[in-house]
């Protein structure tokens, strides 16, 4: 069969319709171009039973037939009401399994199993149980000394967060992946992991409806094997699993109360709301578009600017050409001040 009448979707759920394979699908059927679509079980077309109701008649009211090669051909009322039940069975069987899967890790967390979390974290080396002991977390200890100094940086030094992963990144160390340049956000992750005082956590997240489509994302056309992103769940829900400790505990609540207050008087907090925000994309580079201001003897001038075009943001300097655009050349300012 060519390879380009097999539809596919690795590694993206069956519980959600925005897949590549699918969209693909779905727009050739639109067009007329496909009369017969072979599909192994119903299950393979959606794991959710209204979403496979709905694909069903999608293709019935553009002509294509559809053939489930593990089920019956629909042509009476007892062959469609099995695939209705086999729809909801898979449906069930999936909700089943996660529920399982959620409790049993939350019960060894509860037994204080290492083996229930994603990954040892930079610092760390994860070593697999065996029939004699349980899974636990060693401590590496060049990587442990890079921990400490970077939370001595932060608290000792005061040095910002973007400073420290340039130092990194200039000293040559390298991440856990490999990778010789240090990002914020992963210096901002360790600085918040409370692994390092002794107390991995496990639970620290949970699932929520995506709220924004990322850089990464923009670049694969909108598509994400995920349609959900995650956020993080209250301190008391966490739960506490004892590891080696890296940090002493009292400079790790310090760093905790400088990053509180960091976040409380940080410069990029909004002050003025824009309705802008968050909605506006480079078309040169892909990155994302902020606000920003500067200010003269006898006024403040707000900016719309690239993230890309920001020397400091990237380890070889800026990577977009676009200029900052002034926000009262767009036309907008009634719209800022009418909204406030």
């Amino acid at each position: 069969m060519p390879s380009e009448w097999i539809f596919q979707d690795e590694g993206y759920s069956g519980s959600i319709l925005q897949r590549p394979g699918l969209e693909h699908l779905r727009d050739l059927s639109a067009e007329g171009q496909i009369e017969t679509i072979l599909i192994y079980s119903p299950d393979r077309l959606s794991r959710k039973y209204a979403y496979q109701v709905l694909l069903l008649e999608e293709f019935s009211r553009y002509g294509v037939e559809v053939i489930f090669i593990k089920s019956p051909q629909a042509a009476t009322p007892e062959e469609q009401l099995l695939i209705q039940f086999q729809g909801m069975i898979a449906e069930y069987e999936r909700a089943q399994i996660l529920e399982r899967c959620r409790r049993g890790k939350k019960h060894r967390a509860k037994n204080g199993f290492v083996n229930v979390l994603s990954g040892a974290p930079y610092g760390y080396r994860y070593i697999k149980k065996t029939d004699t002991s349980s899974a636990y977390y060693e401590v590496v200890e060049n990587e442990a000394e890079v921990v400490r100094n970077i939370y001595h940086l932060y608290t000792e030094e005061a040095i910002n967060i973007g400073e420290i992963a340039r130092r990194l990144t200039r000293q040559g160390i390298l991440t856990r992946s490999g990778k010789s340049i240090w990002d914020r956000s992963t210096v901002w992750g360790m600085l918040r992991n409370p692994a390092y005082k002794g107390s991995a956590c496990f639970g620290k997240t949970e699932k929520a409806e995506r709220k924004k489509i990322t850089r990464p994302l923009r670049k694969r056309g909108g598509f994400s094997a995920r349609s959900y992103s995650s956020r993080e769940r209250s301190k008391d829900e966490w739960i506490e699993i004892p590891v080696p400790a890296i940090i002493n505990e009292v400079i790790f609540d310090l760093v905790q109360e400088r990053l509180k207050k960091n976040k409380q008087f940080s410069i990029r907090h909004t002050k003025e709301p824009t309705l802008l925000q968050g909605l506006l994309v480079c078309s040169i580079c892909g990155y994302a578009i902020y606000r920003t201001s500067t200010r003269t003897s006898t006024r403040k001038i707000y900016y719309y600017r690239c993230i890309g075009s920001d020397n400091y943001r990237h380890p070889n300097g800026r990577v977009c050409s676009n200029r900052p655009i002034r926000q009262d050349y767009l036309g907008l300012s009634h719209l800022f001040h009418k909204y406030k």
